[in-house]
C-alpha cells in the first residue's frame, strides 16, 4: 500500500485534507511536489467547476487547479473544517 486515505478528487469541497502520498510518476510528480504537495501538507479544497473537473486546491498560499485525472492519484487523511 504506497498511499492510504482518500483521493483528493472525492473530498467535498471546503474540507482540508493532510497529504498522505501519491501515485503519480514521472515528470507530474516532480511539478506536484515542486508545487507543495508533499506528504504531511495540508490542502483545502476550494472550489470545483460547474461541471465538476477541474477542482482548486490551495496549498503553501497557492491555488491550483487539478484535473480529475490527477487529484485522482493524490491521498490525503480528512482533518479539520470538514462538513456533516
Amino acid at each position: 500500500m504506497a498511499a492510504t486515505g482518500i483521493p483528493l478528487s472525492e473530498a467535498a469541497k471546503g474540507s482540508f485534507l493532510q497529504i498522505s502520498g501519491m501515485s503519480v510518476q514521472g515528470v507530474m510528480r516532480r511539478r506536484l511536489l515542486d508545487l507543495g504537495f508533499v506528504p504531511g501538507n495540508t490542502v483545502e479544497v476550494v472550489r470545483r467547476s460547474p461541471l465538476g473537473d477541474p477542482t482548486a486546491f490551495r496549498i503553501s498560499n497557492t491555488t491550483i487547479a487539478l484535473r480529475r485525472e490527477e487529484s485522482s492519484l493524490i491521498y490525503g487523511e480528512p482533518i479539520g473544517g470538514e462538513t456533516e
